[in-house]
């Protein structure tokens, strides 16, 4: 259920274009302390606030007409978009283009790929993938701030004709998670 105290977004396109659909980036909810997790690190999974957070998410983007849920292996990934896929009924696709450390042109061509498929879809990545990725469009052009990526943020990349055409961020806070500290 979307925020009710979220602003509405009126956007204006050139005649004869339109929003086919939206790519939802998701930053991975939170999971703790990194060097405090004992163990592979893609293994570590969301704490009690990240839960939180991913049921705020899955709240989020319920509504949208999500087609495709992707995530990197990672479980703190695959966690925070979990709650989403089993409210929409849809199986969570596991890429490596999206796995912490993925070069940023792997991450872009999938995201190109989607761009040209029919409606929504939300990827889960992390903290270095996805401004790498912010920072490839904005290069090209497309009107993002690749400065922000919150952990359980989510990043709205409106397709336009086939290609992304600008991006607004969600903070943690917008989507209706009330977690002190961590956004």
């Amino acid at each position: 259920m979307p925020h009710s105290g979220a602003p509405k977004r009126h956007r204006t396109f050139p005649r004869g274009s339109s929003v086919l659909r939206v790519l939802h980036l998701v930053r991975h909810a939170s999971a703790g302390d990194r060097h405090a997790w004992r163990g592979d690190d893609s293994a570590r999974p969301l704490d009690a606030a990240g839960h939180a957070q991913a049921e705020a998410i899955a709240a989020t983007l319920t509504p949208a007409p999500v087609r495709r849920i992707l995530s990197s292996p990672s479980v703190r990934c695959v966690q925070t978009i979990e709650p989403l896929a089993t409210k929409v009924g849809i199986d969570i696709e596991i890429s490596a283009a999206l796995a912490e450390g993925a070069a940023g042109w792997r991450t872009e061509a999938l995201l190109e790929r989607l761009c040209g498929q029919a409606g929504d879809s939300v990827l889960c990545s992390h903290g270095d993938v996805i401004p790498e990725v912010l920072w490839r469009l904005s290069y090209r052009g497309v009107e993002v701030n690749p400065t922000r990526c919150k952990k359980a943020s989510i990043w709205e990349l409106h397709v336009l004709d086939g290609a992304v055409s600008h991006g607004i961020y969600r903070s943690p806070r917008s989507l209706g998670a009330r977690l002190e500290g961590l956004t």
